[in-house]
């Protein structure tokens, strides 16, 4: 009986050449490994006497966040009239998500998104609260207000700057023509010949804008205002936290940071089983 079985050719495969003369091997950039998802955590509670305002209030959240997802409007619910209690259960039920948002104009506020998309925590003086809705309504009416005013065009130039000009040009003339229903428009840096000089002349030109937001998905996400209405820096980092896209972006808000409908809707959904299950 003859076997079918073959071995297979020589000289193939992994380790079977020789190195290169100059001694080199390919090499890759690093990619981004890992990635946060989901995870459901149920507050363990002995006795739910005296957190009924909590509950109820989460019920609310639940219910906003799918109404949010079905395209209505942000609903902001106020957290300073609950005692401890109710407000340590709100905490630990909320958790900790991937997107975090400074608003540096007056009053400062620090929205951190919970575990459930599009679900915010508000932080500042005088405020303590929940959002819901695709990001916190003050990070687009506030977003452009300069903390470092543009000085646009008549930006110094020093040696170097050789290809900002004409950026600069091409994103003022995006930022003045805009409107909601606008596609969003992208300046890729990373494909694109410049200078640290250029860079440096584009960040004083542009300005700084109000509103600074970290995303952690794989890897971050740094989207920056700047002070020219509709004009976001959105730069990526690998989980090494090398730069691998850089770029303006001339929207209302990135993509990146904004909580998707059917996200709202699950949201919603999860808060209800784990409302049930601390029940």
């Amino acid at each position: 009986m003859v076997s079918n079985f073959h071995l297979p050719p020589t000289g193939y495969g992994p380790g079977s050449q020789p190195p290169e003369e100059d001694g080199k091997e390919l090499e890759y950039m690093q990619l981004p490994q890992d990635m946060r998802a989901y995870s459901a955590h149920i507050p363990y509670i002995d006795d739910l006497k005296g957190l009924e305002p909590a509950m109820t209030l989460m019920t609310k959240v639940a219910e906003a966040s799918v109404a949010a997802g079905n395209g209505g409007e942000n609903v902001i619910f106020d957290l300073k009239e609950l005692d401890k209690e109710n407000r340590a259960l709100i905490a630990e039920t909320m958790g900790e998500g991937e997107v975090a948002v400074k608003i540096h104009d007056i009053p400062a506020i620090a929205a951190q998104e919970s575990v459930f998309a599009g679900v915010w925590v508000l932080k500042g003086v005088g405020v303590d609260a929940i959002e819901v809705g695709p990001v916190p309504k003050s990070s687009l009416t506030r977003a452009f207000n300069p903390r470092k005013a543009a000085t646009g065009n008549q930006t110094p130039r020093q040696p170097g700057v050789v290809n900002a000009p004409p950026l600069l040009v091409e994103l003022e003339d995006k930022s003045a023509t805009y409107t909601p229903e606008t596609e969003t428009h992208v300046v890729n840096l990373t494909l694109l010949p410049h200078t640290e000089e250029d860079l440096l002349w584009l960040d004083a030109a542009l300005g700084k804008g109000s509103v600074d937001i970290l995303s952690r998905g794989y890897g971050n996400c740094r989207i920056t205002a700047t002070a020219l209405p509709h004009v976001w820096r959105v730069q990526f980092f690998n989980s090494m936290d090398t730069l691998i896209l850089d770029s303006f972006e001339v929207t209302s808000m990135p993509e990146v940071a904004i909580a998707a409908s059917e996200d709202l809707i699950e949201s919603g959904e999860r808060i209800i089983e784990v409302l049930e299950a601390i029940r």
